[in-house]
């Protein structure tokens, strides 16, 4: 079951957290961006448009209806759903993005076996996510109880989405990292790898 209550009643705050952390959203958004190829994309759990919008992915899939209302005033084509059963034929994108929602989906592996699913051979999936080992997502997990929106929220290492990318059938997997902690500062520089930052993206291809 999707975990949107929280999203549909406290979107404004959620809004509010971009405007008031601007440096890191910008730091997340730039790692993404480096990592995105051509062509006709798709975003599972595009939230509010946060990512899309900015990143010109036109359509998003996502099952908080507030949510999605303020997506599709940024000019996103929003369609409702969840990631372990998109409303997606077979093989219609070129890549697929996912932010900061792997955390929220009730079986990963059969949602990355749907974004398989939806790719072109070829195609590109990218998963941003907070590391669970980072310092930020330590800290991410000892105040979730606290937390509107990460409260039922179930935190991954590099790893961990490695190897869920690995049996839904994906290669040609590549990670970074940003938000690379020193001197109590989170730094926006992007750097191979994980383990120093606390916000990770993998790309994985579907050969």
């Amino acid at each position: 079951m999707a975990k949107t209550e929280s999203f549909d009643r406290f979107y404004r705050e959620y809004e509010n957290w971009f405007e008031r952390n601007r440096d890191i959203y910008e730091a997340e958004l730039e790692l993404i961006r480096s990592l995105l190829p051509q062509g006709k994309g798709i975003e599972i759990g595009v939230g509010t448009g946060r990512f899309a919008a900015p990143l010109g992915i036109k359509i998003g899939i996502e099952p908080s209806d507030a949510m999605a209302e303020v997506a599709r005033q940024r000019g996103i084509d929003v369609l409702k759903g969840v990631a372990e059963s998109l409303p997606v034929p077979n093989e219609s994108y070129d890549f697929v993005l996912m932010v900061t929602t792997v955390c929220f989906v009730d079986d990963v592996l059969k949602s990355f076996k749907e974004a398989f699913r939806i790719l072109k051979k070829g195609g590109v999936f990218i998963v941003g996510f907070v590391d669970k080992n980072s310092p930020l997502g330590k800290r991410y997990q000892e105040k979730k109880d606290k937390s509107r929106f990460y409260k039922e929220a179930t935190f991954y290492s590099t790893e961990e989405i490695v190897d869920f990318l690995k049996k839904a059938g994906f290669s040609e997997i590549s990670v970074k990292q940003t938000l690379i902690e020193k001197d109590g500062k989170m730094l926006p520089v992007i750097k191979d790898g994980s383990g120093e930052g606390g916000f990770v993206a993998v790309r994985a291809v579907k050969c």
